[in-house]
């Protein structure tokens, strides 16, 4: 820029060497940008590699309790043998918010980085933990007991690895396509979900279902373990996005400088509770659902689910980047006021149609709503909190809506159901729709005021 300031020698200026200095400057500019550009992906890339085994790992147990519900819990129906693994998916949910204040602590304190592999880590010690486990038939009562501890190692995992996930790609983004990068998160996180029922399609292909239920369920969590070491690998070579000023502050990483954020915190509470609960019900839940009510067979209820997932994942980078043309707050009103409406008329539909490719259609339908939330889910928290203390707001705001409602929307609709009154957790979800629709307008909008901005 210095060059660019040509001195007046003589009363005159030197006008070929400023001209000659400019085009220099913006050729630099170019190449950095450009450069940059390719930084931020790569940077991208290496984080989504551990979100997406994270979330393989955490999925796998959702997709494969057909069949290793019997082995854990060999007495009742098929409905309490579900009830029962629900029940322990969603003690891995409760960790989450005990993983994000340590994690985020650590993210916030000591760097996004180290956070980072150390979540990846757990995640892989609590899936061999899982792949090898005895059943009830030869330990007893301990095999459901160290079911429910593994489920908690993985539990903190994720809770730490959201929030800091989320705060990195968000702070690693160019500004202006901040929603593209950031709905990565999703993108992977919902590959995870897509991968470990594309696995579970291959293992119905190959192996019958005594198989599966004998020996079959164990593949993916061997799978996952082993994947979550490469991902350990790709983490090691992020480079750091907070600087030593700001995780030496005195309140970094800490609840008092979270409270200090009591609008901020609220918000994201409000809307992370109806955000979770849809996300869930039409994801995980979906597939049981399928099978338990709308009475498909487990091997076509995946391939609809398959089907849906890779649809889905496809639409958060296009809805990420509608968020950077209108805004995250909008977005937000959108993806309240279609679930608020939709959500009753979908379930009642998806539950009495007998047509698989239908049921794919509605599901699409209920899954575009939910990407205007989806896709922006990271971003539109990271960017309400400063960055010494964004880590751990991102990842405990979300771990505490997430666990009190995404994580029991299993467990919530199948006792719905159990008693006779499934259509009231069709309102149940509704009703939290709500609240996120709420939440939503009370929220500022980040294009006006937005941490990220600042820090940038």
């Amino acid at each position: 820029m210095e060059n660019i300031q040509a001195q007046t020698i003589a009363g005159g200026s030197i006008q070929p060497l400023a001209g000659t200095a400019t085009t220099a400057g913006v050729r630099a500019a170019t190449l950095e940008t450009s450069t940059q550009r390719r930084k931020t992906i790569l940077s991208i890339v290496a984080a989504s590699s551990g979100n997406l085994v994270e979330w393989f790992d955490f999925y796998a147990y959702s997709f494969t309790a057909l069949y290793f519900a019997s082995a854990f819990f060999p007495s009742g129906d098929e409905t309490t043998q579900l009830l029962n693994t629900a029940g322990v998916f969603a003690a891995g949910f409760f960790m989450r918010p005990v993983g994000s204040w340590l994690f985020g602590r650590i993210a916030d304190r000591r760097g996004r980085r180290a956070s980072m592999v150390t979540s990846v880590l757990l995640m892989c010690f609590g899936s061999l933990m899982v792949a090898c486990l005895p059943t009830y038939a030869s330990i007893g009562i301990w095999a459901p007991v160290l079911l429910l501890v593994a489920r908690l190692m993985q539990g903190l995992s994720v809770g730490g690895e959201y929030g800091t996930s989320a705060t990195y790609m968000s702070e690693v983004a160019v500004s202006g396509r901040r929603g593209f990068y950031a709905s990565f998160q999703y993108v992977t996180l919902i590959g995870g979900q897509l991968l470990a029922v594309l696995t579970l399609v291959v293992l119905q292909q190959f192996l019958s279902t005594p198989e599966l239920k004998a020996w079959g369920w164990r593949i993916p969590f061997v799978i996952g373990s082993i994947a979550a070491l490469v991902a350990l690998f790709l983490r090691r070579s992020l480079d750091e996005t907070s600087t030593r000023e700001e995780r030496s502050r005195k309140d970094a990483g800490t609840i008092k400088g979270i409270l200090a954020h009591p609008r901020a915190l609220l918000t994201v509470l409000g809307y992370t509770a109806g955000g979770s609960l849809v996300f869930y019900t039409y994801t995980t839940y979906m597939q049981k659902y399928l099978v338990n009510t709308t009475h498909l067979s487990a091997a076509t209820a995946s391939q609809v689910m398959t089907g849906a997932l890779a649809c889905f994942m496809v639409l958060q980078p296009v809805f990420g980047t509608l968020s950077d043309r209108i805004g995250r707050r909008n977005m937000m009103i959108c993806f309240g006021i279609c679930t608020t409406l939709s959500t009753v008329f979908l379930m009642t539909a998806i539950g009495h149609t007998a047509s698989p490719w239908e049921a794919f259609g509605l599901i699409m339908v209920a899954l575009m709503g939910a990407s205007f939330y989806t896709s922006i889910s990271g971003i539109v928290k990271a960017e309400m909190f400063p960055a010494h203390v964004r880590a751990m707001a991102v990842g405990l705001s979300y771990a505490i809506g997430n666990a009190a409602f995404g994580g029991t929307a299993e467990y919530v609709a199948l006792w719905f159901k159990s008693s006779g009154n499934e259509s009231h957790f069709f309102w149940y979800v509704t009703a939290l729709s709500f609240v996120a629709l709420i939440a939503s307008f009370l929220m500022p909008d980040s294009r006006r005021h937005g941490y990220l901005d600042v820090d940038a």
